[in-house]
């Protein structure tokens, strides 16, 4: 399906930029903002996104400028704070304003700022805001069907005549971060040591994504004892206790960093230097795609076709089950099957492979 473009006499001298809330969609959307800005050097071009995600795009080249929406209780027109950020948006005068969530409440927000013309998918009830509405194309019978994420992006892209996008996904860390990050590494004796693994094992959309945390306690006692890895355990907030019990579950050592947190600047830094990162198909399995490390994905509820690209240091390990992938937060049988049934045999087989340079796409 050849993908609509949109038709204009002048190029766009100020672009605003709405991106995804998630981790992983706004990292997935990279590939988009390096197209939008090769095509359109001259343009003033601002993001606009979730305030505690700002760590990640600092240090890139795709923006002149970055704003955030309000905390998420006063996002209502009637808040201050919200008519503070439209006040602010319709100062810039946006000539383009591209959508890359599918909310209603990007095409409002952007309607309210006043952007002349308001590119986005035309879905979700939000047509009016738009003035460019592009057809959705993984609509069968009615129904979204699994799509690479970044190829959904990709079509905003090409609709825009930019060249299209290829699905390399691209972060860049920053020497504050890499500092820090050296010295935390340093005052524990593993700056140097090798292999360095990784462990994330939280997510945020939900519990129905997290392998057990006794599995990775076992697997990171593995890697240890058969590979001398030094092993590592980060957490976001809130992520703390399942930190914690990977490190109580273990019978070598491994390095909790939960006090203080990481940043997500510092996660990046930390990702970049790691041998090999171990996951659950969460926000951080897209920072070593985007950084060049390998990463061991362990997927459960989620189908691999929303999160696809061509990364080839990346191992996917699931198993077939008969009610999934169901993309549901919390397991609607009560066995979560999809991610007990993941063993620690393959995951540890998985990471040796990769370890070893001899990567699979999927292992089940």
């Amino acid at each position: 399906m050849a993908v609509a473009r949109i038709s204009f006499n002048q190029e766009p001298r100020t672009i605003l930029v709405v991106l995804p809330t998630w981790v992983g969609d706004c990292v997935m959307a990279t590939p988009t903002l390096r197209a939008i800005r090769t095509r359109f050097p001259e343009a003033r071009i601002t993001l606009l996104m979730e305030d505690n995600l700002r760590e990640l795009v600092r240090g890139s080249p795709w923006m002149d400028d970055v704003v955030s929406w309000p905390v998420k209780q006063r996002r209502k027109p009637w808040h201050r704070e919200y008519r503070q950020l439209v006040s602010d948006l319709r100062s810039r005068q946006f000539d383009w304003a591209v959508l890359l969530p599918n909310s209603a409440r990007s095409a409002l927000l952007a309607w309210f700022a006043g952007a002349k013309r308001r590119i986005g998918y035309n879905r979700d009830g939000r047509g009016f805001f738009l003035t460019d509405r592009l057809p959705v194309r993984n609509v069968v019978d009615g129904k979204y069907v699994p799509m690479p994420i970044v190829e959904y992006y990709a079509d905003l892209a090409e609709a825009m005549h930019c060249d299209r996008p290829d699905d390399n996904l691209e972060l860049f860390t920053t020497p504050d971060c890499e500092e820090s990050v050296r010295l935390r590494l340093q005052s524990l004796g593993i700056e140097k040591r090798h292999p360095l693994v990784v462990l994330s094992p939280g997510a945020k959309y939900g519990a129905a994504k997290c392998w057990l945390p006794e599995r990775f306690a076992e697997t990171a006692d593995r890697l240890i004892l058969e590979r001398n890895a030094a092993v590592i355990v980060t957490c976001g907030p809130g992520e703390e206790p399942i930190a914690r019990k990977i490190k109580a579950s273990m019978k070598e050592s491994a390095f909790v960093f939960d006090d203080p947190l990481m940043t997500l600047g510092e996660l990046k830094s930390l990702i970049s230097r790691a041998d090999l990162l171990i996951c659950n198909d969460a926000g951080p399995r897209h920072f070593a795609k985007a950084l060049g490390s390998s990463v061991v994905t362990i997927f459960g509820p989620t189908h691999p076709e929303w999160t696809a690209t061509s990364y080839k240091q990346e191992t996917i390990v699931r198993v077939d089950v008969d009610c999934g992938p169901c993309q549901q937060r919390v397991c609607p049988e009560g066995h979560l099957k999809c991610m007990t049934d993941v063993t620690v045999d393959a995951v540890v087989s998985a990471t040796c492979e990769l370890l070893d340079g001899r990567p699979a796409l999927e292992v089940r």
